[in-house]
């Protein structure tokens, strides 16, 4: 698509564009890799919303079926809510362009992205944020920007970056990785037991890779040459500030060292309130502004929290910044379900559900990207507003469920048994009993521990833990002093600097994520943050190894049993029926489900409640796949009578004539005399002939069956 103004990074086989669509945005680019094409648009309210005291950024990733040359699916034709994959995308977007933002800047900023061409090799992704970047810095949004997204994977021990779909099967690594030109950004994604040592290599990799990216942008900036627009900051009024330091004096720093969290919220809410009052007397009614109160207060509570951290090491709950908290766990809580595990750490607590079943279970994917058409392991997280005390809505599926649950899905799924292994469809879910921080990372310690106890075989345990930061800066921006936190809680995420969540087992990392609230990270701080989350989640990992040290060597009696078995390629058919009529009849009869495998291997999976319906359900299939043999004896069915004899069904659909000379030993006159239709007659299989056609006689069956009572006879 040709535009105005356009750059490439060559290296990468980027192009960037602005200029002939979508003018009338603040800033609006496409950008291209391969085939595969994406919009980005940025737009920034003139006004704030009365009563507005947040920073409301949206961001909207959309992916149009039209883009892959495809229909979208349903009775509309028409694309509905977003898909996981569009909200995980959208999320990943977000992220490293908020503390990009000037602070106190509160103008409704949204970001909007859509695919435009999709080749189905060069994931989407990646593209998104870089494309959201170029939108902002070509804008006259003041952002401070730019920043360059890239993918890195490792193949045969060597990075790889940016791979295409079809490279990412064989990649053990899947790192999203965004930075400035300085530092680290965000990262996302997981791994298979990467070490700390290689994790670290892919970062400086993926921050090298991004160079050319970022010089890009500038240079689409300055081709475009767009002023920045002022727009006013909404912070604390000097004079509100020190007014309500002056009232609120050594109070809150009392309030906030209490170790309970709703008792400390709540001690911080009379503070708030009787300071609120005082202000109102000495500035009067009309000058009185509550929101300037709330801001104040934001930085009173951020000054406190920070100051103790980096001056005396103190953090609010009493902790040092190394210090988990309290960790207790407990597995199969509930009866009927097939896995249960609460994880506890402090006040935050996972009450999390294994539920195995077949096949049938898996998750069907209609994704544009990606490959895979279905996944058989899935985890759910649900963040209901009791875990925090409060009221809310409840029952609704948000943007942050979606993700915390995604994360701690990809870093369970390295250590799940491989189908022909264990061939379950195993989900989780996991219940947000109550939260102060990381929770997601309690949902991958609980779910690993109901995974073990609903029998499934893990390779290995895996827990997350999250890794916090609190700096000191100078004029510049430069870090001069901090301090990294182990195990933070809600109140530090929140006034903090990080969120740097890391999970795995004790072999190596699965799975992370990295969020900040400063324009930046070195690396030398990061390395210190992966190392205590590594000191940490050893630590975890031994304390879930007291609940339960391994998984239980049979799965759950309440779980269905699978029976994995292969039949001659060729006799599916026979199994199948005419249209389906041979295993509808056996699953009607027995309660089982039967799974045939789609690769034309004769592999099917046999689904089913116990063990009795699992064995009825395999002799039934061992009929139908079995061949009539001679010498055999069968009770058949008589399924034609002519005049020269009785067609047998021996088999479920293989039958053979017996001739009316074989009817009996006495000679018949008309086959009605021995047998009608729908008869039940046991006969032996006496030969098949060169074109397989069968001959059965009842005669010698009849002589068989009577030879022992012949023997004891004479006897």
């Amino acid at each position: 698509m040709e535009q105005k103004h356009t750059v490439r990074v060559e290296e990468l086989g980027l192009e960037i564009g602005t200029g002939s669509l979508a003018n009338l945005a603040s800033g609006a680019v496409t950008i291209s890799l391969g085939e595969t094409t994406l919009f980005a648009s940025a737009c920034a309210a003139k006004t704030l919303r009365p009563g507005q005291d947040f920073f409301p950024l949206t961001v909207d990733y959309r992916e149009k079926f039209a883009a892959a040359g495809r229909f979208p699916g349903g009775y509309f034709k028409r694309e509905a809510r977003p898909t996981e994959k569009e909200i995980l995308t959208s999320r990943l977007c977000d992220r490293p362009l908020r503390p990009l933002f000037p602070k106190g800047f509160m103008n409704e900023v949204q970001v909007i992205g859509m695919a435009l061409s999709i080749d189905g090799i060069h994931e989407p992704d990646i593209l998104m944020v870089n494309a959201a970047s170029a939108a902002l810095i070509v804008s006259d949004i003041p952002w401070n920007g730019p920043v360059g997204c890239v993918r890195v994977g490792e193949i045969d021990g060597e990075f790889v970056v940016n791979p295409t779909q079809e490279q990412m099967f064989d990649s053990t690594l899947d790192l999203i990785y965004v930075g400035n030109e300085k530092e680290m950004m965000m990262i996302e994604g997981s791994a298979d037991f990467i070490s700390k040592e290689r994790f670290q290599e892919a970062l400086a990799y993926g921050q090298e890779k991004i160079q050319p990216i970022i010089a890009a942008q500038k240079e689409l900036a300055a081709k475009v040459a767009k002023a920045k627009s002022e727009f006013e900051l909404y912070i604390a009024k000097p004079e509100i500030l020190a007014l309500c330091r002056e009232l609120a004096g050594d109070k809150l720093e009392e309030a906030i060292f209490i170790d309970d969290k709703q008792s400390r919220g709540a001690a911080v809410d009379k503070i708030k309130a009787e300071v609120a009052e005082a202000v109102k007397a000495k500035v009067g009614e009309e000058e009185f502004d509550e929101d300037q109160i709330s801001l104040s207060f934001e930085v009173l509570q951020e000054e406190v929290y920070r100051s103790n951290i980096l001056e005396k090491g103190k953090r609010a709950d009493g902790r040092g910044p190394g210090d988990l908290r309290e960790i207790s766990a407990q597995t199969g809580v509930l009866p009927k379900v097939h896995g249960t595990a609460i994880f506890n750490r402090g006040e935050t607590q996972a009450l999390v559900y294994t539920t195995l079943g077949t096949s049938k279970d898996s998750q069907d994917l209609d994704a544009l990207t990606g490959g895979a058409n279905a996944k058989s392991f899935y985890l759910h997280y649900n963040f209901p507003p009791y875990s925090v005390g409060e009221t809310g809505r409840f029952g609704f599926t948000g943007r942050r469920e979606i993700g915390h649950g995604n994360l701690a899905e990809r870093s369970l799924l390295p250590i799940i048994p491989s189908e022909d292994d264990f061939p379950y469809a195993i989900r989780i879910v996991s219940e947000i009993m109550g939260s102060n921080g990381s929770t997601s990372m309690a949902s991958i310690c609980g779910g690993c521990l109901s995974m073990m106890d609903a029998g499934v075989p893990v390779s290995a345990m895996v827990a997350g833990i999250s890794a916090g930061l609190v700096t000191e800066m100078n004029d510049e921006g430069e870090i001069t002093k901090y301090k990294v936190l182990t195990d933070i809680i809600g109140a530090e995420d929140h006034f903090g600097d990080m969120d740097f969540k890391i999970a795995g087992s004790r072999d190596g990392i699965t799975g992370f994520q990295l969020d900040l609230k400063i324009q930046g990270i070195p690396f030398d701080i990061a390395h210190e943050a992966i190392e205590a989350a590594t000191e940490a989640r050893l630590k975890i990992i031994d304390k879930m190894a007291e609940a339960l040290p391994e998984p239980r060597t049979e799965i759950n009696p309440n779980a269905p049993r699978i029976h994995s078995m292969k039949i001659d390629p060729d006799k599916i058919g026979a199994l199948i029926g005419p249209g389906g009529k041979n295993i509808r009849r056996i699953q009607e009869l027995t309660g089982a489900e039967i799974d045939i495998n789609e690769d034309n291997s004769g592999r099917l999976l046999v689904f089913a409640r116990g063990a009795d319906t699992l064995q009825r359900a395999i002799e039934e299939i061992d009929l139908c796949t079995a061949e009539i043999e001679v010498g055999r004896i069968y009770k058949g069915i008589v399924r034609g009578v002519k005049d020269f004899g009785a067609f047998v069904e021996c088999l479920p659909g293989k039958e053979g004539l017996c001739h009316i000379s074989e009817l009996a030993d006495f000679r018949v006159k008309k086959t009605e005399d021995v047998c009608k239709l729908g008869d039940e007659l046991v006969v032996k299989c006496i030969g098949i002939d060169d074109k397989g056609r069968v001959k059965l006689s009842r005669k010698a069956a009849m002589a068989e069956e009577a030879e022992p009572e012949t023997a004891d006879a004479e006897a």
